[in-house]
């Protein structure tokens, strides 16, 4: 009688109640500065044990295990045996899952109602709509991978259960994020320039006021979608500490959501200051407007994140010549590379200098770029000498270039050798954190052995048509890293690793595959995830497995794997 009572209510809340916000309240207020909603529910809607009983949580949690039944996160026996912390907790998890998909229907919202109608109508330059909108395409990317990755692991637990490990997705997304650096940095001159537009031109303002009449903006105009990317990145930090605050101490989670904790603040410190270097991002802007590069195999983003050393900051730039053909060169140096080039299109003035918002003139890269972690800079034998030139030793090539003076060959010399031990001991420090991760004894109850076998069909993304694919395997804080396979989409790696044991019924195992990129963060090529407990069921008197995983969030690609689950008190399973 009681489990009919149950399902009977859980259908009257699906169908029903939250479509009038909840079922039968006898008063519902809010109050404006602290948004705690307050429901006294008349009768027993959520098993009995709630009936009567006064809820009183910060919004959206005040209403979580509700929102949860809603939403489809767990269904009515599972939420009626929580804690009232982990129904905390699931309320949280949903409100990031959520607004994640709301979120992302506003980026979509404005390429489909502002930018698709303002590139038709030829009013702004393509110019112009790159200050505006910079690189709105790949804030989409970004969130779109990130919450399929969500949708992923929900559907891995069961659409009807609730979320119980969530953390190592938003670390390893999160990470992924560079696009929002360039983006925030340049939100100044696209509102400046949205400003001077509109009141330059009433017919102008008229338009967008026009466009910004569908009722899928809710009455909100343009400049204020331009904003929700900074809103919502500032937002990650909260709603993962909403949920590390509801996650107890012993939970399988824990580790992975302070990590993730970790990775949402300092994307937020890597905006803020690209923010506030706004002289440094406009002159990583107008390199990426004014240097061609031909010749280099993977797009370079100038104002974006380095692959390891956070967001791209220009140290130095100047006129060099070559010692031997007196070649005139100009050389920009970045904090992880060296990168001469030449004037394709001569000064059209004196007057036209570096980083002039008028300048026409046009570069070519002279060479492909000189990694600043496999350089050695030197003076010449004589530094005494009147002539102010210095050596680049880079592998197996040298170049020998001449300043303008002996001040600017100091200049030179002292900021490339400096940029140089920074860059070699960050990836030295990097190094050793993973090394920790990997070699951290822990007290867990079996392993996981793993071999990557291989991988088919992957996502090509060289002009090419190939890749340089590898895997990065991950459990928690552990993590492995497979060397690339280069130029192919169906890679042969064969990697062997191995994987601690904490939590039987918890831990998953994440496979991700990327692509080796030299001047930004590694493009992501597909994810799959494979709950130990699914592996510990399927080998169960059968020995090792061997799997072909398809890989989520892109249009192809498969990994195989060996997977052989040792548990301590039992031994191998065979």
């Amino acid at each position: 009688m009681l489990l009919k009572r149950k399902l009977t209510t859980h259908l009257l809340i699906r169908d029903t109640v939250f479509l009038s916000f909840l079922v039968s309240w006898k008063s519902t207020y809010i109050h404006s500065n602290t948004m705690c909603l307050c429901l006294v529910l008349k009768y027993a809607v959520c098993a009995c044990r709630h009936a009567s009983r006064l809820i009183c949580m910060c919004v959206p949690a005040c209403v979580c295990w509700c929102v949860c039944l809603y939403l489809g996160c767990a269904d009515l026996l599972s939420l009626d045996s929580m804690s009232s912390e982990e129904r905390k907790r699931q309320g949280y998890i949903h409100e990031l899952i959520h607004t994640e998909h709301t979120y992302l229907q506003d980026l979509e919202l404005v390429l489909e109602v502002f930018y698709k109608p303002m590139t038709e109508s030829g009013r702004l330059t393509e110019a112009e709509m790159g200050v505006i909108f910079v690189n709105w395409r790949e804030l989409i990317m970004c969130n779109t991978k990130l919450l399929k990755a969500l949708r992923v692991r929900k559907k891995t637990a069961g659409e009807r259960m609730p979320v119980q490990m969530i953390g190592d997705i938003l670390s390893s997304e999160l990470a992924h994020m560079q696009a929002y650096i360039r983006f925030c940095s340049c939100q100044l001159n696209a509102a400046a320039l949205l400003q001077q537009k509109t009141d330059a031109s009433p017919d102008f303002k008229l338009f967008l006021k026009k466009i910004a009449t569908n009722y899928r903006c809710k009455g909100m105009p343009l400049s204020s979608f331009l904003l929700k990317p900074m809103q919502r990145i500032t937002r990650y930090p909260l709603l993962i500490r909403n949920i590390l605050e509801n996650t107890p101490a012993g939970h399988a989670d824990q580790a992975n959501l302070r990590e993730a904790l970790d990775r949402a603040e300092e994307l937020c410190s890597q905006v803020n200051e690209g923010v506030r270097e706004k002289e440094n991002s406009d002159r990583l802007e107008w390199i990426q407007n004014h240097v061609q590069c031909e010749g280099v195999i993977e797009h370079l983003v100038f104002n974006s994140l380095t692959n390891c050393l956070g967001p791209r900051k220009l140290l130095h730039s100047g006129r060099v010549w070559k010692t031997k053909s007196s070649k005139e060169l100009w050389a920009f140096l970045f904090s992880d590379f060296l990168l001469l080039t030449y004037t394709a299109k001569q000064f059209s003035s004196s007057t036209d200098k570096l980083f002039s918002p008028k300048s026409n003139t046009m570069y070519k890269m002279y060479k492909t770029p000189v990694f600043l972690n496999e350089v050695l800079v030197k003076m010449p034998s004589d530094p005494s000498s009147d002539d102010p030139i210095f050596h680049i030793s880079h592998i197996d090539r040298v170049y020998t270039l001449k300043a303008d003076s002996i001040s600017e060959r100091t200049t030179w010399v002292q900021r490339i050798k400096a940029a140089s031990e920074h860059f070699i001991e960050t990836e030295k420090l990097k190094r050793e954190k993973a090394y920790q991760a990997r070699s951290q004894k822990t007290s867990g109850i079996g392993r996981l052995l793993v071999t990557v076998q291989e991988a088919v069909e992957l996502k090509p993304c060289k002009p090419n048509g190939k890749s340089n694919p590898y895997c990065e395997l991950s459990m928690g804080a552990q993590c492995y890293t497979s060397r690339p396979q280069n130029d192919t989409v169906n890679p042969k790696w064969n990697f062997n690793c191995q994987f601690f044991i904490k939590d039987l019924y918890q831990d998953v195992l994440c496979i991700t595959i990327f692509e080796r990129d030299q001047f930004s963060p590694d493009d992501f090529l597909g994810r799959t995830e494979v709950p130990v407990a699914t592996i510990k069921k399927d080998q169960e008197g059968k020995g090792p497995l061997t799997r072909r995983l398809l890989l989520h969030e892109v249009p192809t690609g498969e990994v195989r794997v060996r997977l052989d689950l040792q548990l301590y008190e039992q031994g191998p399973l065979l």
